[in-house]
Parts: C-alpha cells; sequence; structure tokens
C-alpha cells in the first residue's frame, strides 16, 4: 500500500451521494492515474495495492444489444476487446466530475450478461484516484487535455502468465462460455505485444508491477507527469 502521508478515507467502497457539484473556475483539487494493460495483466490487483479509491472503467462497457457493437472479424463473436465496445465519453465525464467534486454517478455492468444492472454513487477523497480498466489508454488524451491527469501506465508482464491469469479469473467468474473464452484468450495471447505497444502510443508508460507503484507514490507525493503520445514502446 502507498504511503500517501494522508488519512485512507478515499477507499473504494461507494456511498449515497445524489446530488451534485456546481460549475466552479477554483483549481481542480484531485487527479487521476489512468492505469491501463492486457485483460488479464494484474490491474485491478494493482490498483487495490495502492490503498488509493479505484474506478472500474469496465462498468462503461456498451450493453449486449447496443447496434454499434463492434465484431471479431470472420466471426459472429462481439469484439469485446475493441474500444467500440466501450463509453469512453461517459468514462471521461465521470473522472471529469470526480476531479471537479469527489463523486459521480456510474453504472453497474454485468460481464456476464453484457448489461448494466444498476447505477451507484462513487465517493472519494482528493488528492489522487485510480481508473483502471483495457481502455484507459484510449482517454489519456483527453483527460490530459482537461487537466485531470497525474499518470498513465501500461502494465504489462509475459503474455503466457496473462493468458492463464486471464482464463482462471473469467472462469471462476463465469464471464463468458467457456469456448469462447479459449478463443478471445488465444486471440489476445497472440496479439499482447501489439495492444501494449498500441496503449504505449497512446500515451501509457508501459512497466511492471513494482515501478508501477513508484509511479504511483510520485503521483501521490504530487509530481504528475505529462503523457508521451505516440511514445514507442521500449524493449
Amino acid at each position: 500500500m502507498l504511503d500517501t502521508n494522508r488519512r485512507p478515507e478515499g477507499s473504494p467502497a461507494r456511498v449515497n451521494a445524489s446530488h451534485f457539484c456546481s460549475v466552479s473556475s477554483q483549481p481542480i483539487p484531485t487527479r487521476v492515474v489512468l492505469l491501463a494493460g492486457p485483460s488479464g495483466s494484474g490491474k485491478s490487483v494493482l490498483a487495490a495495492r495502492t490503498g488509493l479509491p479505484v474506478l472500474r472503467l469496465d462498468d462503461f462497457y456498451k450493453e449486449h444489444d447496443d447496434p454499434t457493437l463492434p465484431r471479431v472479424p470472420g466471426s459472429t463473436d462481439i469484439d469485446w476487446d475493441s474500444a467500440g465496445s466501450w463509453d469512453a465519453d461517459a468514462a471521461v465525464a465521470a473522472i471529469a466530475e470526480l476531479c471537479r467534486c469527489g463523486r459521480t454517478d456510474v453504472p453497474v455492468y454485468d460481464i456476464a450478461t453484457s448489461s448494466r444492472t444498476d447505477h451507484e454513487a462513487f465517493h472519494i477523497e482528493p488528492p489522487l484516484f485510480v481508473a483502471e480498466g483495457i481502455f484507459a489508454a484510449d482517454i489519456v488524451e483527453r483527460c490530459q487535455d482537461l487537466g485531470l491527469l497525474a499518470d498513465a501506465l501500461c502494465l504489462r508482464g509475459r503474455p503466457s502468465t496473462t493468458f492463464r491469469r486471464r482464463l482462471v479469473r473469467d472462469l471462476r467468474e463465469g464471464r463468458k462460455s467457456v469456448p469462447f473464452l479459449l478463443r478471445r484468450g488465444w486471440r489476445l495471447m497472440r496479439a499482447e505485444r501489439r495492444i501494449v505497444a498500441r496503449q504505449t502510443a497512446l500515451g501509457a508508460y508501459p512497466c511492471g508491477k513494482e515501478e508501477a507503484l513508484g509511479r504511483f507514490a510520485a503521483a501521490a507525493a504530487g509530481r504528475c507527469r505529462r503523457a508521451s503520445v505516440g511514445a514507442q514502446v521500449p524493449e
């Protein structure tokens, strides 16, 4: 857990906060660390280790009957790994409201049924929180332009390890059918290096867990880093 030299009131727990903030010209008191990485790379576990509030960006997936959902080429499967399956506008709006107000309303998404089952209030305390998900890198530039970004990271590891971790998690949680999970897992394992390279080019810094924790500590101490959009992934 990070030593942020403050009380850990800003926890991932959600509380009742049905009111919203008004527009203000005051400086934004809070920043976000965007945590990206391939599915199964350990983002949720790492985010929990920081002790910071965590916004789950997977809750902003589109629903199964949305006509704009993309398909896997040559298949009838919905491509849940395409950014087109995700509502980036709603995610950015929620992050902006959290940074300015410390609270927002977020959907509750059930991956097994590909649907939004509820919504709930999400509350944080300044000065820092995490927004994690496989599409976090897709909103790096927008968050930076809005003055919301403390850092942007892409968690990376060995593709074979990621494959095993992802499959165990998805089977345990019953996220999709076994054939679908196997097809998706094999496809993602082969594409993992390209996924990391793409997220790096979008401005997320590629690193392992320990280096990521160090950058979280720097962000908690107020040392924000400007994302390098268009960067090359280091070997």
